[in-house]
């Protein structure tokens, strides 16, 4: 029922335009959509401070009016207004305090965090693949979770502690100010004081904040790293220098928590002596005004309670105002590694549909922003339905092609079509969904293995993912998978990215992926290398039967991938240097001779580097 009360708020609306990097534009952007509801708990919050006046004028009120009317005339007099403060006190200022709890913890807290959340992971997403190579991927998450719920939290406060404190010091000023303007001027004077103290520790606060914030980042971003290289760490017995490493990332968090530990203890030392001085200097100057005769035994009453209860506020006030900076230095943290703009986005108007035809890279050149070119003046047609094999060295330039076929890095000269369009003019969700990617690192989510090759098509049904899956030789293994809860077969969870998994196995269910997805353009990334010659012999008939009809991008070293193609095509520093059938460029006597001669075990290119 309390719900019904609350305006509502669209937790997953989608933002406007990019975050922007300054720290309010920033909280504007992503808090878009619930200031209507942000500002129905401040103001229930400002009459909830509010009441705190009335509370404390109406018990000078009663002294006052108690004592000029006498033992037995108080009640005849005064009774409506006796009525009155009975339901104040019992039923107004409780359902007013029940509702200043609601709109915190109903309405803002469950949902302002999944919101903020979910706008930094969609805008997050869509960064290239240079800003995920760039960073920790722990780091990244451990920064978004940061601000969505350090944003959260400042929000929150603010209602809870700032709000309510700004009724409490204007109610304030205007009751002291009705007893006597000297009085008026022993508040004023301290809170002059006390807005000095916040103006000088603010900033401090805030910067040792900032700095504890990046430290407490590293430190997580150190042992997810270690963690997610495990076997690397292991296979090295490099235990000791990756504890080091966390060691000395921990005692530099140790060292921003204690500065920051030294000054917050100092901020709140300074307050509680100002919190205590207020009702001091108040309660004082009421007695003088008291026994000057313009001031009123109420008057005493109602500063003793306003100050006591601002001193009170005080210190708690002091506590939040750390805790506030504290959040405004984690955002500011974290606003600088989330909020880059992408570095690939998709033009205005560009289409939402691939169309099908010839790839063609029309002299591209890419150097991943350095000057020693991965591709160099690349220049390469594949027709529609025909199969390419890239064959060379390791650094000739190969991944690079296919990297930038995908956009997940764009071409910095030259371009590539698809259909005889340019592919920066198409959505990069429309030119992706056009591909199918079978690459040598596998990647796996830690989900069923049904949903792992449902990935390649979401509305797929279960018949047709058990299909994919056997036409990949992956259903048989696939039926023997169980996991830790129980759960076997196709539901069974595959560990994080697959750890369950042999690298065959893991190649098998991304081919099946790529089978099911069923698109017009595949692209084979040493689609077969972690595969056993039995395991392979196995699904090159699924190979050949995927491949028909379809245009073909494959990087190979393995005879029995390039024995497929209608073409190879040579490289070596960035450039094509042959292309032709296998036959054709073993009469070249040229380099692809010389690989094949090198060839071992079924590869070719094993010893290019030499």
């Amino acid at each position: 029922m309390m719900r019904r009360l609350l305006p509502d708020i669209d937790t997953f609306a989608a933002a406007d335009g990019p975050p922007p990097r300054g720290m309010w534009a920033f909280a504007r952007w992503a808090l878009r959509g619930t200031e209507r509801a942000i500002g129905v708990t401040f103001f229930v919050t400002f009459l909830a401070g509010a009441s705190e006046l009335v509370a404390a004028r109406f018990t000078g009120w009663v002294i006052d009016s108690a004592g000029s009317a006498g033992a037995g005339a108080f009640w005849d007099t005064y009774w409506p207004l006796i009525l009155f403060g009975i339901a104040f006190f019992m039923i107004l200022r409780p359902i007013l305090f029940v509702f200043d709890a609601a709109v915190s913890g109903v309405l803002l807290g469950p949902n302002l965090f999944p919101l903020v959340l979910f706008r930094l992971n969609r805008y997050t997403l869509g960064h290239s693949m240079a800003f995920f190579e760039n960073d920790f991927a722990g780091r990244i998450s451990q920064k978004a979770l940061q601000v969505a719920r350090a944003l959260t939290d400042l929000v929150i406060e603010v209602s809870d502690v700032i709000v309510f404190s700004l009724a409490m010091f204007l109610g304030s000023f205007i009751l002291l100010g009705s007893v006597d303007w000297r009085l008026l001027t022993v508040f004023a004077v301290w809170a002059v004081l006390y807005a000095a103290t916040l103006r000088y520790f603010i900033p401090r606060v805030q910067r040792r904040s900032a700095s504890r914030a990046g430290a407490r980042t590293q430190v997580t971003g150190q042992i997810v790293d270690t963690l997610s290289n495990i076997s690397t760490v292991k296979l090295f017995a490099r235990d000791r220098d990756e504890d080091r490493a966390t060691q000395d990332a921990l005692e530099t968090l140790r060292q921003r928590s204690l500065e920051f530990g030294e000054l917050s203890a100092v901020f709140r030392m300074v307050l509680m002596t100002l919190g205590g001085i207020l009702p001091v200097a108040s309660i004082l100057g009421a007695l003088y005004l008291y026994s000057v005769g313009t001031a009123t035994t109420g008057d005493i009453a109602m500063t003793a309670l306003i100050t006591t209860r601002l001193s009170m506020l005080t210190n708690r006030l002091g506590r939040v105002a750390i805790t506030i900076f504290t959040q405004v230095g984690e955002i500011e943290d974290g606003i600088g590694t989330l909020t880059p703009a992408h570095g690939i986005t998709d033009r205005p108007g560009a289409g939402t549909v691939a169309p099908r035809g010839p790839l063609h890279f029309d002299r591209v050149g890419f150097a991943y922003g350095g000057e020693s070119a991965a591709l160099d003046s690349f220049d390469l047609t594949i027709a529609e339905g025909e199969k390419i094999a890239l064959v060379g060295a390791s650094g000739a330039g190969k991944s690079t092609a296919v990297s930038l076929l995908l956009r997940l890095h764009d071409v910095e000269q030259g371009r590539i079509l698809l259909g005889g369009t340019d592919i920066r003019d198409l959505t990069q969700i429309a030119l992706r969904n056009a591909i199918a990617v079978v690459r040598q690192d596998t990647s796996m989510f830690n989900r069923s293995a049904m949903e792992n090759i449902r990935y390649g098509r979401p509305d797929a049904t279960d018949e047709e993912v058990f299909e994919a899956a056997r036409r990949a030789s992956a259903h048989e293994f696939i039926l023997g998978l169980t996991d830790l809860k129980g759960r076997s077969g196709y539901e069974a969870r595959l560990g994080e990215r697959g750890v369950k998994l042999s690298g065959g196995q893991r190649q098998r269910i991304a081919l099946a992926r790529a089978i099911l997805k069923d698109a017009p353009v595949l692209v084979l990334d040493e689609a077969t290398s972690a595969l056993d010659s039995e395991v392979e012999a196995e699904i090159q008939q699924a190979l050949d039967e995927v491949m028909r009809g379809k245009t073909v991008l494959a990087i190979a070293h393995r005879l029995s991938t390039i024995a497929q193609m209608d073409r190879i095509v040579v490289m070596d520093q960035g450039r094509i240097v042959e292309q032709g059938t296998h036959d054709q460029l073993l009469a070249q006597d040229g380099l692809y001779a010389r690989y094949w001669a090198r060839q071992s075990g079924g590869f070719i290119g094993a010893e290019a580097a030499e």
